[in-house]
């Protein structure tokens, strides 16, 4: 079997080379990040198995794939880019990786946090263009942060928040137990929080879970964090909540359409602090990931599943 790694940035592409020198992988890698769906067919030139950043693979565009079997998705939202299910009738598998960046998105979500109690973008900008532009922030220490859902990130998150001093509440879908975390309603997670994040798989079923409905639920001048996928929210109430000050500040690393459009309303909002999808984007959490995948392959090849 033979793999083509389709989309590589120069960070990821030297971190594949780096660890395929440990190892005999026959592994191709496509050094441009930026290719359309449509390139797909001839850059896989018949290899069965695909490893893929963020590049989408409609099935209209797999159909023509001719000997792909396999794709390897970096990351955990394939439904970002893809329909497994689809894609499972031209016997195409489709594989995620979960953990492999759990710390380093745990941080980027208490930086967010942080940036936006203190509303440091707003003032980074006003004074970079001429004004002494200050700010009154939030003390979080004593303040409640609630948690939507709660996977590997979210337990980070919880750790870190509960060494600031915050109380900790979670929503999962399933029930859990977590030391020093609170598991509550969602209504009361909601109405309770000084900041609520996202931690949730975008699917079917949490699509838009942040509704308009839920987002007047919120605590007013509540603080919203994204660092899981931006069509969890719905995102013009969001809009409309941060411009009318219900939701005092966003911090949003994940947008419903990425990279996020020139003049998108966000842009022009003062309480919101934008990350470009940048997360899980760390040395240390790029090695998980890509020795992640290079395991998969190795099983793949092995044993043909």
């Amino acid at each position: 079997m033979r793999v083509q790694f389709v989309d590589a940035n120069d960070t990821l592409a030297a971190v594949t080379e780096e660890l395929l020198r440990s190892c005999d992988l026959p592994v191709g890698i496509n050094r441009n990040p930026s290719i359309k769906p449509e390139d797909l067919p001839g850059i896989l030139d018949g290899a069965e198995i695909m490893i893929v950043d963020h590049t989408a693979l409609p099935a209209s565009v797999a159909e023509s794939c001719k000997g792909l079997k396999h794709v390897v998705f970096l990351g955990t939202g394939a439904r970002s880019y893809m329909n497994p299910e689809e894609l499972s009738r031209y016997d195409i598998r489709v594989h995620t990786i979960k953990g492999y960046g759990d710390t380093a998105v745990a941080e980027c979500t208490i930086a967010l946090m942080w940036a936006s109690a203190k509303s440091f973008s707003e003032m980074d900008r006003g004074m970079r263009e001429g004004s002494w532009l200050r700010r009154d922030g939030v003390q979080l220490t004593g303040k409640t942060l609630g948690l939507i859902g709660f996977g590997g990130i979210a337990a980070e998150v919880a750790r870190m928040a509960l060494g600031c001093g915050m109380t900790v509440l979670a929503w999962n879908r399933t029930p859990k137990v977590h030391q020093g975390v609170q598991f509550v309603s969602l209504e009361k997670l909601l109405s309770d929080s000084h900041v609520v994040s996202l931690h949730l798989l975008l699917n079917d079923d949490t699509k838009n879970f942040l509704s308009r409905e839920r987002i007047g639920v919120m605590r007013p001048g509540a603080i919203l964090i994204n660092t899981a996928r931006g069509a969890l929210v719905d995102e013009g109430a969001m809009i409309e909540a941060l411009r009318l000050g219900r939701i005092a500040h966003a911090g949003l690393d994940v947008f419903t359409v990425e990279p996020l459009p020139a003049g998108h309303p966000l842009t022009g909002l003062p309480n919101v602090t934008l990350s470009a999808h940048s997360a899980f984007r760390t040395p240390e959490a790029s090695e998980n990931l890509i020795g992640a995948a290079l395991d998969h392959c190795r099983r793949i090849i092995a044993t043909g599943r």
